[in-house]
């Protein structure tokens, strides 16, 4: 059953999907590792809430930032992740938009890596439905990280944000 399936719309903190829809693809292709360390760049450090708090300058590895982006929809945490494989959130956002493309969502174009308000970032229900099924198709192995109901960063054992996921069988 659809309703209105194609209808544009503000994905907002969805767009995180495609973010680790793309890191997932770059840690299968060996362009990344999960402990690796990236370094957070000061356009990182500013991104509003939803956030982990990483300072300019500060390290985290790549698993922390998948873990910060599915437990804590941390906005630096992505941004950081855009940065490294993407060189700028820009260009990464335009690496988004031509991956979404070749998924079949053709109503989809992303500004920036976090779902942050952006007028030209638009999606759809259907366009988010073929993300999410490619990414449990293509990323099984990695599909756990969305499951995570806490991980421990800087010797603090930090909460999902999502509470569902301690009360849903």
């Amino acid at each position: 059953h659809e309703n209105e399936a194609a209808q544009r719309w503000y994905p907002a903190s969805l767009t995180k999907v495609m973010t680790l829809y793309m890191t997932f693809a770059a840690l299968e292709a060996g362009h990344l590792g999960l402990h690796d360390t990236l370094t957070v760049s000061e356009h990182a450090s500013l991104q509003p809430n939803s956030k982990l708090g990483l300072r300019h300058g500060q390290n985290i590895s790549v698993e922390k930032a998948i873990l910060a982006v599915t437990t804590r929809s941390a906005n630096d945490a992505a941004v950081t992740l855009a940065e490294r494989l993407g060189g700028t959130e820009a260009h990464f956002a335009s690496l988004m938009t031509h991956q979404a493309q070749r998924l079949g969502m053709h109503s989809s174009s992303f500004q920036n890596a976090s779902g942050l308000p952006d007028e030209g970032q638009i999606s759809s229900a259907r366009d988010l439905a073929i993300l999410s099924a490619a990414l449990i198709r293509d990323f099984p192995q990695y599909y756990p990280y969305f499951s995570a109901t806490e991980f421990d960063y800087k010797g603090r054992t930090l909460p999902n944000t999502n509470r569902i996921l301690k009360s849903y069988p």
